[in-house]
């Protein structure tokens, strides 16, 4: 079988690395690895691959940033010509970002078919971008790998035939169980003089949070208000950094909330790991904090992952500051009782896509 992969952003990484290793261990597929360098920028990528043991990519198309259409229309077009080169047996994208989207139309047009990892994901919110990535790559893919029972359900909904459906259980969390051992050994909390279960972990990077300076601002002084109870660390993704330091007048902070740069794989799972709390508006974070055990608090409105709701360990707060913070205060005082981990999310989800895959095509 010959298989082009596609990475385009950090959180495909976690992704693609499982699928690259257990398709080396296996022997049986040629293996092309496409970046399309929708994040560039060294801290967001390139120390990813070296943290998740991923080989240099095999091509690198570095289209950077853009409107969604204009980095949509280069993945496109740049990617079309490796397609009709290469002549894959099968193209697999992961995740919700626009290479996923720009690849697997490509795909579709092409007649060569798609494979999705992470499919059938479901905020119910047409205003978040990645929505309509996921809902197009979906209906495009010819094998839709799931990561939870109501995946299925979003897909079976929207027409997509049982055939083409595979519950294979959550591919992110295979990256965190291979490299825990590994980030255990980063000497990040030695670095910035932290002690585990006494700090609070921030990412925020979505447009809806960071574009508008006020609501940024609003979020900020609670962020602030929270370092009062536990250092806050607060890794800044390059789009937010932007924001702040744009802001006029600049935002207030204090000695307890440090704003970091943003860290690697190993770094980032460690920092984790020993929060007290992760305050976030990632996806992949949800995830990742509900293996951990770790309590998380989503900023957002709504969630394309709700299984990290039901089993207790993420809580939906919404995008009001105060609502956050009472959150975030209710937990640091109550923590947040029983919770478990959804199933297949153990650490054998490449494997059970090679399995497929392999029938398929071997």
């Amino acid at each position: 079988m010959r298989a082009v992969l596609v990475v385009g952003a950090r959180p495909n990484f976690m992704k693609v690395a499982p699928l690259m290793r257990e398709f080396a261990k296996r022997g049986n597929v040629e293996t092309l690895l496409v970046h399309t360098g929708q994040h560039y920028d060294e801290n967001m990528s390139k120390v990813f691959f070296h943290d998740l043991e991923l080989p240099e990519p095999d091509i690198y198309l570095g289209v950077g940033s853009g409107s969604h259409a204009e980095q949509t229309a280069k993945v496109m077009v740049a990617f079309e010509i490796i397609v009709e080169k290469q002549r894959p047996d099968i193209i697999i994208v992961v995740g919700d970002v626009n290479s996923t989207l720009a690849c697997s139309i490509v795909g579709a047009k092409l007649h060569v078919p798609v494979a999705h990892v992470e499919s059938g994901l479901r905020s119910f919110d047409l205003d978040m971008p990645e929505e309509i990535n996921r809902m197009v790559t979906d209906i495009l893919s010819s094998y839709c790998f799931t990561t939870s029972p109501e995946a299925e359900t979003n897909l079976l909904k929207e027409g997509v035939g049982k055939e083409r459906i595979f519950f294979t259980g959550n591919i992110m969390i295979d990256s965190l169980r291979y490299l825990s051992e590994k980030a255990d050994r980063s000497v990040v909390l030695k670095e910035l003089s932290l002690e585990e279960d006494d700090y609070i972990l921030v990412t925020l990077h979505r447009p809806s949070n960071v574009d508008d300076p006020e609501e940024l601002r609003a979020l900020f002084d609670m962020l602030v208000r929270l370092s009062a109870r536990h250092q806050v660390i607060f890794p800044v993704h390059p789009r937010t950094r932007k924001m702040i330091d744009s802001a006029d007048p600049p935002f207030d902070s204090a000695e307890s909330f440090r704003m970091i740069d943003p860290v690697g794989y190993l770094d980032f799972l460690r920092l984790m790991k020993t929060a007290k709390m992760v305050i976030t508006d990632s996806g992949g974070i949800q995830e990742e904090t509900t293996v951990l055990g770790i309590p998380c608090i989503t900023v957002r409105e709504n969630t394309e992952r709700p299984i990290t709701i039901e089993v207790g360990t993420n809580v939906l707060a919404g995008t009001t500051p105060e609502k956050v913070e009472s959150e975030a205060m209710r937990i640091l005082d109550d923590g947040i009782g029983d919770h478990g981990i959804p199933p297949l999310w153990d650490g054998k989800t490449a494997e059970r896509i090679a399995d497929v895959l392999e029938k398929e095509f071997i």
